[in-house]
């Protein structure tokens, strides 16, 4: 951990952290987080990557961590953060990566190969498959309880999160989106009370990390990174040819929640998948969670490291 080095880029007049490690000559990897995550999400395989030959870059998402928000008047989308990841890395003059994303960070990813494709030597997606942009009926088909509608709606989030320090938050979020099934609330219920405050930690989850994570986001809070992904939606893209023609790992925690998000699983397993990533390949974990990056980094190093020297 320590040698890995931090910096501010300004980049579309924001100053964004970004963590780093491995040799400035080395081919670059570049890390997006997802939510409630930031850099400190990646720092296993952040080493690894490092460790092999490559250099491994994580920013911290405009608004998240130790990054700059957006201006208040702003409002923001994902093609925000594609222009923030390619204004990074045209900063450290980087021509080529590879792109490591999970949750929500596989949007910006999955963008900015469709939009520069010769500039994505491969693509590594954690549990989310590439699919068309066009908007999501999760809201409409899960109850109302589901923590996405509540996080959607202006004002719910803020009055739930506000009752904890960031800390708890984070807390709260680790151990649900570590289960297999999707948080949903009952009518009566917040998002933050589904979590019992006797409930555990996962077992690969530490109070340091926890420590770590609070820390970290002291700056940023938990309500600026509400916006990306939960209120930016219905964002249009102008993609007219949606196939990821870059070589492309979707690695599948077999206990990820997103499974259970309507239509999901039977997209991957009936290879419907492969028809919007042409040089698709596919690894499942076995008992891995949403944070399968931090669960199990010893396997998902080895799947990384097969992928990029396949690839470099």
């Amino acid at each position: 951990m320590d040698q890995i080095v931090h910096k501010f880029i300004e980049v579309n007049g924001l100053k964004l952290h970004v963590a780093e490690i491995g040799n400035i000559s080395s081919p670059a990897v570049v890390f997006l987080h997802g939510f409630p995550e930031i850099w400190y999400s990646w720092r296993h395989q952040m080493i690894a990557v490092a460790n092999a030959g490559y250099r491994a870059i994580a920013p911290d998402f405009r608004g998240y961590g130790l990054s700059d928000p957006s201006p208040a008047i702003k409002k923001l989308g994902f093609s925000d953060l594609v222009d923030d990841v390619i204004a990074i890395i045209d900063s450290l003059d980087i021509n080529k990566i590879f792109i490591i994303a999970k949750d929500f960070g596989v949007r910006p990813a999955f963008l900015i190969a469709l939009r520069y494709p010769t500039r994505v030597t491969g693509v590594i997606s954690l549990g989310v498959p590439h699919r068309p942009f066009k908007p999501r009926t999760y809201h409409i088909e899960l109850p109302e309880g589901f923590y996405i509608n509540r996080w959607r709606e202006p004002g719910r989030a803020e009055a739930d999160f506000s009752r904890f320090d960031v800390k708890t938050v984070l807390r709260n979020i680790h151990i649900l989106f570590s289960r297999s099934e999707i948080p949903i609330a009952n009518e009566n219920q917040e998002i933050m009370d589904i979590v019992s405050p006797s409930t555990p930690l996962p077992s690969w989850f530490t109070d340091d990390n926890l420590s770590a994570y609070g820390a970290l986001y002291e700056k940023s809070g938990l309500l600026e990174p509400l916006k990306v992904p939960y209120r930016s939606s219905e964002e249009k893209y102008g993609i007219e040819d949606p196939v990821i023609k870059n070589p492309m790992l979707l690695v599948v925690g077999e206990k990820d929640y997103f499974l259970k998000f309507p239509g999901v699983e039977e997209f991957i397993t009936s290879g419907t998948v492969k028809q919007f990533a042409s040089d698709l390949e596919i690894e499942y974990v076995a008992e891995g969670s949403h944070f399968v990056q931090e669960q199990f980094p010893d396997k998902l190093n080895q799947l990384i490291l097969a992928f990029l020297h396949k690839h470099s």
